[in-house]
């Protein structure tokens, strides 16, 4: 997985372009090499907002763009709440792939074919 770190009204720094390196590791292990992720880190200027600090992340894997935005007092704070948050997105994603795929798998094989698990748990009742 590609990796693209931005600030916006701030500067990234090595610590924290780090940071976001190893907690998007767990994501970057379910996805494929090709897909790419954009944070986008940002602080608000206005005073009375205490949660000033905001991470937004796109992921683009094949087909799909899964996005995610958390606002928090801390940056690192920030990034650790939206890590969790497309790491719950792209599980769903996966498991909604694999559900897919298994249930066509099942409709095109023919129909004299059952599973052999099914088969032998439907005598044992009997």
């Amino acid at each position: 997985m590609q990796i693209e770190v931005k600030g916006r009204h701030m500067t990234i720094s090595d610590e924290i372009r780090e940071h976001v390196e190893k907690r998007f590791a767990k994501v970057g292990k379910q996805v494929s090499e090709l897909a790419t992720l954009e944070v986008e880190l940002s602080q608000e200027q206005n005073p009375s907002n205490p949660d000033a600090f905001i991470a937004e992340v796109t992921l683009r894997v094949k087909g799909t763009t899964l996005r995610a935005c958390d606002r928090s007092r801390d940056m690192a704070h920030s990034i650790n709440l939206v890590a969790d948050e497309l790491a719950v997105q792209v599980k769903r994603h996966r498991d909604k792939r694999r559900k897919r795929r298994e249930s066509r798998a099942l409709a095109m094989a023919p129909p004299g074919m059952e599973q052999p698990d099914a088969a032998e748990g439907a005598q044992a009742y009997i």
